[in-house]
């Protein structure tokens, strides 16, 4: 409202009265505020402007005209009256309703006024009873001629019957809106009437409907269904009026209100919808009209969609007409036109497919659509009738009780998928892409088994022998859900694979590389198609054989590449029987019932203990990447398998984890091998866990919880020891004794290896629930090692250990009874018991403040920082004082760790804190934080900056600014605050201007906490420098580009690249005219006039690099190259002559006396002139006066360069 309200008060100077008069409403009204010493809120201006209103009115100051004062108030009630609550508007609703109401028929020859009036009228009062009245007025605007006006009573209309009141579905007015819209379309179809019998050329009906048609669009999901049939009458009758925009319009609300009655029949009214089609039917297009008739066929579709739903048999006996009817309109040249035609024959086989009675229909579909792809008139329609082809398959597969198809329907449609698949591979087809979705779709449809019938894959060396066409095209459509069987794969592409990997074999022998690749991608395409024959399969008992389980088995173990198409097949058998059984949601194409799919699972069981031992050696003897598909594998068969024979299973695992426990134990390094057995076995309990037996959990518990297993020095074995323990726990299956476990672990805890704290403080977490409210002493020993693991280097480790201190602080604040005398080191006279609740937990964790390291210190007040965010509502305010004094001493210390944390506290305590608690503290915190504001290390600098902005978003300047202690503390401040009111006129600059841009979103990490504690949230993050502006001039030495880091926080070198990278000499672009500036102009005849320079600085000068020779410099110095004729980089060579070449320009001659010594005296050669290389080498050149050039071999640029002194380097004949 404030940055609304700015954009007024600026008017106030303005010459148009009304910009004017809001203004000056406005200034007066805060005078006001000033005098009274009221809060400029939103309700003080909504009550001072309805105070204002009423005086007006009473008045009888009710002139509209621009610069009057009730405008003026209108405008800004209507301004003001979003940011008012509910609660005070609903208290003045009847004094605004008496004042406004009155005021609709004299406002609508203002529009400005008019649009104010509504801008009052929001959901919230609208919703009270009353003002039917005010809403009808409303409804009238809706069609009013002047579009803002409109525009706006339809936004009003839409808010409120889309926000009905509680509990109510639909809104009250919903159905007062839907008499007045049925009103209107009868006035417009009357008044059309009336308009063509008088032959009058007005077309004010026509925009009328137009109008009609918009406002109906948005809120037809808002009105009552029952309203459709009617509306649907009234508004068919419109494109008989003859208007294209009209009709189009028309066609489109009518297919938007059949749309929604497929949803909702009782918006139907089948007995009309015949006449419904016949009417719309008896007024076709053009088939050329872009505009008119893609809306016109749309509409017939989703009729026949609408009609299909209630009364699919009488659809049935128009759907033959319609599709002669849409049709033709797939010759059209237009795209748009063929595309609606495409859609409305979809909605067409859609409504077949839902009748059972109806399935000769395809047959008679499919011809139509394999004559029009032989047709030329069809040419330009292909890509349609591909797409018509391909939902004629899907629906003719997806009938409503799943029947399947007459012999010579099916016959029928085989025809055309063959008639698609020659087109496919006949040269110069263009659609090929569209061809291979329609049969994508067959292949689904059908399955492998029908379509390679019709359509032979034709890639072996006798099928080229033969010239037959290769069709390897179809490999890639297998990996899909099919209802071929099981069988056909084992029957037909198992040894069609063999034979290709033979040939794949022989061309590796007799080196044919490019062969050999081909083969072996064709296999790799068969087996891939390997897993879509798995879903909910008809004959699993019989295909998968002995013989067939060898072969996959062989695969598993031999073929890496084949490897991941193998397991994903195994997985689905499993899992897509069980859920069929189970009767959840499956992919099922073959359309097995649930005792087929029990009896499938049934059958997996018996091979389920074989399949687990395959699985357990490929696992031991893949890398640590290709695990985890079999891990997944191994869980799904593991869900099906008998309790004896997992017990087996976990016993053998158990027997190899025992038996190179010992081999491992040995090994004194921390270095982690993932591959061992140790490992292996550990990961396949992992596996194993949630279908292992009481007994058996507990005796694992055991085995990981001891010292041969936790102490061993390597990273693997600790992670996954600690990764089961705490599995085990989470699984609530077995007991567990907290105080023996912990025990236990604190004995542990000298071995553990860094890389295992992650999952060690996770299975600290999973106990802590377990710990009974009268053994709360366990708590204490545990707080060290979870502080100490917050500043770990490990981002996980660090969560973790955030995660177990935040369930310790649950477990305090359920109660219990902490026993002092049972902690070590506790004085004897301290009281033996205390009540175990956060304050006290917190006090705990405080302990460690007085630690000996600064480490540990920091630690702490990072943990206490956790648990003040979380615990905030459950903290006193006496125990965050007291939080808040004891850290703040630390912002004094010399260290720059403990500094860190305490930063992080304060910004969190300024967030979290009420202003009670914060604000006695002021005078101590605010110079303390100056103290470090101008510290670049560790972001101190910025870290102080970003508290100073939030201190002063809760507390005013002036109480901030008056605790800093001296003037260079004040100075900052200051800084800060000119910093902030900068990035405030940016941000005003930029949000006019937000149309262009893109807003900005801000960055999170998901965490709140790490938002507030290490997020900036700076709002002065643009600006560079914390200086002022005079001290920010950049040094001539000082060009070039450089990186702008973000404070705080990582940066990500590919996120806002554009922003990021600046240029400082981007500003100083060279202007038009600013080299001649530099020149001196003859006042009589205005010409430039450029001096020679004196022999002073031509020797000061005489080394300056002369424009233009660069490109020499480049082929010719020691850092220069050249390019070879195939355009490689050759650098030259760093030889004497050359660097004496180099140096030959710049050399000075030196005369020796006779005994050897130099004189002193050092001669200058002659300097080449500027512009010298330009210059014709043999020619004579042009006429030469005094030894002066005509032209000038140089750029103004050049001649503008200034010496010594501020004087001009050049002549202007080219001399220094």
């Amino acid at each position: 409202m404030d940055q609304a309200l700015a954009k007024i008060r600026v008017q106030i100077s303005s010459s148009l009265p009304h910009q004017k008069a809001p203004a000056s409403l406005l200034v007066a009204l805060e005078s006001t505020f000033k005098e009274q010493k009221t809060e400029p809120s939103p309700t003080a201006y909504f009550a001072a402007l309805l105070t204002t209103l009423d005086a007006t009115i009473h008045k009888k100051e009710v002139s509209l005209n621009e610069g009057d004062i009730l405008p003026a108030e209108l405008y800004l009630i209507a301004l003001v009256i979003p940011f008012v609550s509910v609660s005070v508007i609903r208290a003045n609703l009847s004094t605004l309703l008496n004042l406004t109401a009155p005021l609709f028929p004299s406002l609508f020859e203002h529009a400005p006024a008019l649009r104010s009036q509504l801008s009052l009228y929001n959901r919230s009062q609208l919703e009270t009873h009353g003002i039917r009245q005010a809403f009808a007025s409303i409804l009238q605007l809706c069609l009013d001629p002047r579009p803002k006006v409109r525009k706006k009573a339809a936004e009003v209309v839409k808010n409120v019957l889309s926000k009905p009141p509680l509990p109510l579905v639909r809104h009250p007015y919903a159905e007062r809106t839907a008499e007045w819209t049925q009103s209107a379309l009868k006035d417009v179809n009357q008044g059309a009437l009336a308009q063509s019998k008088s032959k009058k050329p007005e077309g004010s009906s026509d925009e009328s409907a137009i109008h009609l048609l918009a406002f109906i669009r948005p809120i037809l999901p808002d009105l009552p269904s029952s309203s459709y049939p009617p509306i649907t009458a009234l508004i068919l009758s419109l494109p008989r009026l003859g208007n294209p925009y009209l009709s189009q319009s028309s066609y489109s609300v009518l297919s938007d209100l059949f749309s929604r009655s497929r949803d909702d029949t009782s918006g139907v009214d089948v007995s009309v919808l015949p006449d419904i089609l016949k009417t719309v039917m008896a007024l076709p297009p053009s088939k050329v009209d872009a505009t008119l008739a893609p809306a016109w066929v749309i509409v017939l579709g989703d009729a026949m969609a609408a009609f299909s739903v209630t009364d699919n048999d009488a659809c049935m006996e128009h759907v033959q007409s319609i599709w002669k009817t849409v049709w033709p309109f797939l010759e059209s040249s237009n795209t748009a036109v063929r595309q609606a035609a495409a859609r409305s024959v979809d909605l067409l086989l859609d409504c077949v497919s839902q009748n059972d009675h109806s399935f000769t229909k395809f047959g008679d579909f499919a011809s139509h659509i394999s004559k029009g792809l032989s047709s030329v008139n069809f040419t330009r329609a292909i890509p349609e009738l591909l797409q018509v082809a391909s939902s004629l398959v899907i629906s003719s597969q997806n009938s409503k009780d799943k029947k399947p198809l007459t012999h010579s329907v099916n016959q029928t449609i085989l025809s055309l998928i063959e008639q698609i698949g020659s087109l496919r591979v006949a040269k110069g087809f263009e659609y090929k892409e569209a061809a291979d979705g329609t049969l994508s779709s067959a292949m689904r449809a059908f399955g492998p088994e029908v379509i390679l019938k019709v359509l032979p894959l034709n890639i072996e060396p006798s099928d080229r022998q033969a010239s037959r066409e290769p069709r390897a095209f179809l490999l890639p459509l297998l990996a899909q859900p099919h209802p071929s069987p099981l069988s056909h794969f084992v029957s037909y592409f198992v040894p069609l694979s063999e034979r290709m990997f033979d040939l794949q074999q022989k061309a590796d022998q007799e080196g044919r590389e490019s062969e050999a690749k081909l083969w072996s991608v064709l296999v790799a395409q068969i087996w891939t198609g390997f897993f879509a024959y798995c879903h909910g399969t008809t004959d699993l008992e019989t295909a998968l054989n002995p013989s067939f389980s060898q072969l996959l088995s062989q695969l598993l173990y031999s073929q890496p590449d084949l490897r991941l198409a193998v397991l994903k097949g195994l997985k689905i058998i499993v899992d897509s029987n069980v859920s069929i059984a189970a009767q959840n949601e499956a992919i099922n194409p073959a359309r097995i019932d649930t005792d087929k799919a029990a009896r499938n699972v049934d059958f997996l069981r018996t091979q389920a203990e074989s399949w687990l031992a395959v699985f357990f050696n490929v696992f031991g003897s893949v890398g640590r990447d290709s695990r985890g598909i079999v891990g997944e594998v191994i869980v799904s068969w593991a869900g099906i398998t008998p309790d004896a024979e997992i017990n087996k299973a976990y016993g053998k695992v158990v027997s190899l984890l025992k038996n190179d426990l010992a081999k491992t134990s040995q090994m004194k390094s921390g270095v982690s091998s993932d591959e061992s057995v140790t490992v292996t076995a550990l990961d396949l309990l992992l596996l194993l866990l949630p279908y292992l037996s009481t007994t058996d959990l507990n005796a694992l518990f055991q085995t990981c919880l001891s010292s041969t297993l936790l102490a061993i020095k390597d990273n693997a074995v600790q992670k996954r020891g600690y990764k089961v323990l705490a599995r085990i726990v989470e699984s609530k299956k077995t007991t567990v004794d907290v105080e023996t476990v912990f025990r236990e672990l604190d004995t542990l805890s000298d071995s553990l290896v860094p890389a295992a704290k992650k999952d060690r403080f996770g299975l600290l977490s999973a106990l802590i629930p377990l710990i009974p409210s009268s053994a709360m002493h366990l708590i204490p020993s545990l707080i060290p090692e979870a502080v100490l693991g917050t500043k770990e280097t490990s981002d996980k480790t660090r969560t973790a250990a955030f995660e177990l201190i935040i369930a310790m602080g649950h477990k305090m604040s359920e109660g219990g009874v902490v026993k002092r005398d049972m902690l070590d080191g506790m004085d004897e006279d301290s009281p033996t018991e205390a009540a175990a609740n956060i304050e006290e937990f917190m006090k705990m964790v405080a302990g460690g403040l007085a630690g000996s390291s600064p480490h540990m210190i920091s630690a702490s007040v990072t943990a206490l920082s956790r648990l003040v965010f979380e615990f905030k509502d459950q903290i006193s305010n006496d125990m965050k004082n007291e939080i808040f004094t004891t850290l703040l001493v630390f912002l004094s210390s010399a260290n720059r760790e403990i500094v860190k944390s305490v930063l992080g506290f304060i910004k969190l305590s300024i967030h979290t804190f009420p202003i009670n608690i914060v604000q006695p503290h002021l005078k101590e915190l605010v110079p303390a934080l100056l103290n470090w504001s101008h510290d670049h290390k560790n972001h101190f600098k910025a870290k102080v900056r970003h508290i100073f902005e939030r201190l002063l978003r809760r507390f005013s300047w002036e109480e901030v600014y008056s605790c800093a202690s001296n003037e260079d503390a004040s100075k900052v401040l200051i800084n800060i605050k000119k910093r902030k009111d900068r990035a405030k006129r940016r941000k005003e600059n930029r949000r006019e201007d937000e149309d262009e841009e893109e807003p900005q979103v801000d960055r999170t990490t998901g965490d709140a906490f790490e938002d507030i504690v290490y997020g900036s949230e700076s709002e002065l993050e643009d600006t560079d420098e914390d200086e002022p502006t005079h001290r920010s001039e950049t040094r001539p030495g000082r060009k070039g580009m450089r990186l702008r880091m973000d404070d705080d926080e990582p940066m990500d070198l590919l996120q806002g690249v554009a922003s990021r990278v600046t240029n400082k000499s981007s500003d100083r672009r060279r202007k038009p005219g600013q080299d001649a500036a530099q020149f001196k102009v003859d006042e009589e005849s205005g010409k430039m006039v450029i001096n020679d320079s004196d022999d002073d600085e031509e020797a000061g000068n005489d080394g300056q690099d002369v424009s233009g020779t660069a490109y020499r410099e480049n082929i010719t110095s020691v850092d220069g190259f050249t390019r070879g004729p195939n355009g490689r980089i050759k650098f030259n060579k760093d030889t004497k002559k050359r660097r004496r070449n180099e140096e030959g320009d710049d050399a000075m001659d030196v005369d020796d006396d006779g005994d050897g010594k130099s004189s002193g005296k050092q001669k200058r050669r002659s300097s080449v002139k500027l512009g010298q290389e330009f210059k014709s080498k043999r020619a004579g050149g042009d006429l030469k006066k005094s030894g002066v050039d005509p032209y000038a071999y140089l750029t103004l640029a050049q001649a503008s360069k200034k010496g010594r002194g501020g004087k001009s380097r050049i002549g202007i004949a080219g001399k220094r």
